[in-house]
């Protein structure tokens, strides 16, 4: 019975009673990152996987007998797949050239602004893709700091109560004692996943986005190479529109 009081009152409960206003700040904060870290561990695995199906419905795409039908291909894999959001930004581009003329954007050649509309989707796409990567690398960087914080307050308390008796008597520094290791402990599971996520999701990020940008390459060769536009199609085939005069 004397052995279960005594494991008690150095358990993680008696720590928190004997902890001070400092103390308790910093292991609610270790928690707080730690719970935002999984969350967009978790929310970001999530994104992955959509991210993984939505790229198998490109060959559908190209398989598909019109761009429409292409379209609603790339939805139904997802219906915010960034590859149906490009998709869907080219072939508005390649329908609305004709109305933009009382627009800056006009002054472009169709070409060129079926290259910046793809462009602007895919910087859109890269910021979402990049949101909560900060706080990763911000929570793998500071919390072993935050955890050795911790650390030496729970020592500077030990030596305060060594101070106080006179003598080191485990009764009296045992409790601070492991205050700071957990506090040490705590900051490195925090940090730890977060900088291994942080460094897996960038290279996800990088290979998606790589991918993305093929597409949008492909997209824009289709386009302007592989058909006409609707507005301007001479400034895209020059030889084209000069055979089709020349012909008249």
């Amino acid at each position: 019975m004397q052995e279960t009081v005594q494991e008690n009152a150095f358990g993680l409960a008696h720590l928190w009673a004997q902890g001070d206003t400092v103390s308790h700040s910093v292991a609610v904060l270790i928690v707080a990152m730690s719970l935002a870290s999984w969350y967009l561990i978790l929310a970001k695995t999530w994104d992955w996987w959509r991210m993984r199906k939505a790229a198998r419905a490109v060959t559908a795409f190209w398989a598909a007998p019109t761009v429409s039908d292409g379209i609603t291909r790339l939805r139904e894999a997802g219906e915010d797949s960034p590859y149906a959001q490009l998709a869907t930004q080219a072939n508005c581009c390649n329908q609305d050239c004709e109305g933009m003329s009382s627009r800056l954007s006009s002054r472009f050649d169709p070409a060129e602004q079926m290259e910046r509309a793809l462009r602007q989707q895919l910087s859109t796409t890269q910021a979402s893709m990049e949101n909560g990567l900060t706080f990763l690398a911000t929570t793998g960087a500071t919390a072993p700091f935050v955890g050795l914080f911790g650390t030496v307050w729970g020592i500077y308390h030990a030596l305060v109560a060594i101070g106080m008796t006179g003598q080191a008597a485990l009764e009296k520094i045992a409790g601070p004692v492991g205050e700071a290791l957990i506090m040490t402990a705590a900051g490195l599971a925090v940090a730890l996943p977060a900088v291994f996520a942080y460094n897996t999701f960038t290279r996800v990020n990088r290979v998606i986005l790589a991918d993305l940008d093929a597409f949008a390459h492909d997209l824009h060769a289709f386009f302007t190479v592989g058909k006409p536009l609707v507005a301007n199609s001479a400034q895209i085939h020059p030889m084209r529109a000069r055979a089709v005069t020349e012909g008249a």
